[in-house]
């Protein structure tokens, strides 16, 4: 439990002073708090030595008001620090969780771990908020407060004081039982909960899929079913800290009888005053109290301490390394925009992306072209350095991404993916995250170039509308040119569309080319995409497949060639989409 305490400590950085002096006024409350026990043993005394007068009655009585007032003002200042500590300690902590997943791969975001941050930031940290600093309050009044009692039977009589110790000792080790037991239990408890947040959110993001192959009651079975083995996981839980609370009660009663017995023989052998023999009395049904109350709530720390464990699994993993404060320098005509040499990446263990190299110089247009699942869009991932190379170098402007700080570079760069994310937001706000300074003027005036202005001011709150998350209140075409204007107003000299117009209906294609000839003017230019009118234009094709570039060139110089480029074509061609109704 002690462990528990420290690890607090060692997470509250520049709280930790208030911590430690919350912890001297929890001393003070305790020992106020057994004052009343103590003032009445020394009034026995009196009473016996037939020594108490009106006066003594009249100093007590004032002693006593002033230790109940002077509590209840160490219990007030031992609450305030521990308690602002808490909420302040945990608003930190979820900014510093927040810098340090903006700086992990993408990887560790796609590889299943949406559930386990979700329930960090959703479940663990709101408990430890909540819960663990009154719990941290009470554990260190608890322990002061046995240890007072004990001080207070030693007083008494030394054997006393010493049953009392040992006693307490056998009490500490059953509690420390139940307490390791609870621990070895809360991690597949709170393993449950990620497991249950992952179930929720997969249920909600997948509810049109689930309608539409009408799979609400299979999905349901699996939600019930997470329901469930959270439910047992719980109740497993209890049953096993069950008996643990019945030895801590029984041990209680016990050894509250052992201390009684012990000074009922010491009394009756005259080793023992009458006075001490009524003070060991009043104490005896008190000394356990706090050991036992701390240990019969300790879930609260048993739980803490796998929040604990949880949140520092998710800040421990592996950031990019970005210790560089070297901005990406301006560009040169003579040096190209952006380069690959001879990268290789591998995700899972398999190579995804094998020796490429290829260079864009300054606002020149590329585009990456190949089956689904060639390495197109892991290349503009990487050129963003969303995930580290395993060899090679990308360069922009001639510097390594990897000699950059990741701000300048992402600075550098925008990009417009097929799927488009809003925010839960104003679409005013949504626009102007691309450039948080940017004037009022110039939000308008990138919505205006990204063709979106006119449907935005047909809404009822024009910019001020709020946009549902994920922008579920807006069509397809409009959410993308609202990441349009995002972009024009970031104004980034590098530009990455990746199948930016793949799912866009014919009423809204003609606005988005407008929208992104106007982001692309003057820029660097990467396109990833299937359509010809897209990329036929483009000053470089590059075929990708497999991870390798296998053929480079103009739209024509492709054609000629008669390889894969061509075979592409030929069969979106003989279809009945683009092609056709483009060249026919």
């Amino acid at each position: 439990m002690i462990h528990s305490i420290r690890r607090i400590l060692n997470i509250s950085g520049q709280y930790k002073g208030r911590i430690e002096i919350a912890f001297v006024f929890s001393f003070i409350k305790s020992l106020l708090q057994n004052a009343a026990l103590v003032l009445a043993v020394f009034m026995a005394d009196g009473i016996l030595r037939n020594t108490m007068e009106g006066t003594d009655f009249i100093r007590y009585g004032l002693i006593l008001l002033s230790c109940v007032l002077l509590q209840a003002l160490a219990i007030n200042i031992s609450d305030r620090l521990q308690s602002a500590a808490g909420f302040m300690l945990m608003a930190d902590l979820r900014v510093k969780l927040g810098e340090h997943l903006r700086r992990l791969p993408m990887g560790y975001f796609t590889g299943g771990n949406i559930g386990k941050i979700s329930s960090v930031l959703s479940t663990d940290m709101v408990f430890i908020e909540e819960n663990s600093m009154m719990t941290l309050a009470d554990t260190i009044s608890y322990f002061f407060s046995a240890a007072i009692f004990v001080v207070f039977m030693l007083i008494f009589n030394p054997v006393i004081g010493l049953v009392t110790l040992a006693a307490s000792v056998i009490m500490i080790l059953i509690g420390e039982g139940k307490y390791k037991s609870g621990i070895s239990l809360s991690l597949d408890r709170q393993q449950q909960s990620e497991n249950l947040t992952s179930a929720v959110l997969d249920y909600v993001e997948g509810i049109g899929i689930t309608k539409t192959y009408n799979l609400l009651g299979e999905k349901s079975k699996e939600m019930k079913k997470n329901f469930d083995k959270s439910c047992e996981e719980s109740l497993r839980f209890e049953n096993c800290q069950v008996p643990w609370g019945v030895a801590i009660n029984v041990a209680y009663e016990v050894l509250s009888a052992a201390i009684g017995l012990a000074a009922i023989v010491l009394f009756l052998k005259g080793t023992l005053s009458l006075t001490f023999f009524i003070g060991v009395m009043l104490f005896m049904l008190d000394v356990f109290v706090p050991l036992r109350v701390l240990y019969m709530d300790s879930e609260k720390l048993t739980i803490m301490d796998k929040c604990l464990d949880r949140i520092e699994t998710v800040m421990g993993q592996e950031e990019l390394p970005d210790e560089s404060r070297k901005e990406v320098p301006a560009g040169n005509p003579a040096v190209p925009a952006v380069e690959f040499r001879d990268v290789r990446f591998s995700y899972d263990s398999k190579e995804t992306i094998s020796g490429v190299s290829f260079k864009v110089n300054k606002g020149e247009t590329i585009a990456l072209v190949g089956p689904s699942g060639s390495g197109k869009t892991t290349l503009a991932n990487l050129m963003a350095r969303f995930w580290d190379i395993d060899s090679g170098e990308i360069l922009i402007n001639g510097t390594p991404v990897k000699d950059v700080a990741l701000s300048s570079l992402l600075e550098q760069i925008s990009m417009v993916f097929q799927n488009v994310y809003l925010f839960k937001d104003t679409i005013y706000n949504n626009i102007a995250m691309g450039r948080p300074e940017a004037t009022k003027e110039e939000v308008i005036e990138a919505a205006k170039k990204a063709r979106c202005y006119d449907f935005i001011m047909s809404l009822p709150d024009g910019f001020e509308t709020m946009v549902g998350e994920g922008g579920a209140s807006l069509s397809g075409g409009e959410k993308q040119r609202i990441s349009i204007a995002r972009c024009i107003l970031k104004d980034s000299p590098i530009v990455i569309l990746d199948e930016a117009t793949a799912s866009i209906d014919a009423d809204n294609e003609a606005a988005i080319q407008q929208a992104i000839s106007e982001l692309c003017k003057g820029k660097t230019l990467i396109i990833i995409a299937h359509r010809l009118k897209t990329i036929k234009e483009a000053d470089c094709i590059l075929v990708v497949n497999c991870g390798k570039i296998v053929e480079r060139g103009t739209h024509d110089e492709l054609m000629s060639s008669g390889g894969i480029y061509k075979n592409f074509v030929q069969i979106k061609n003989s279809d009945t989409g683009w092609y056709k109704r483009k060249i026919g």
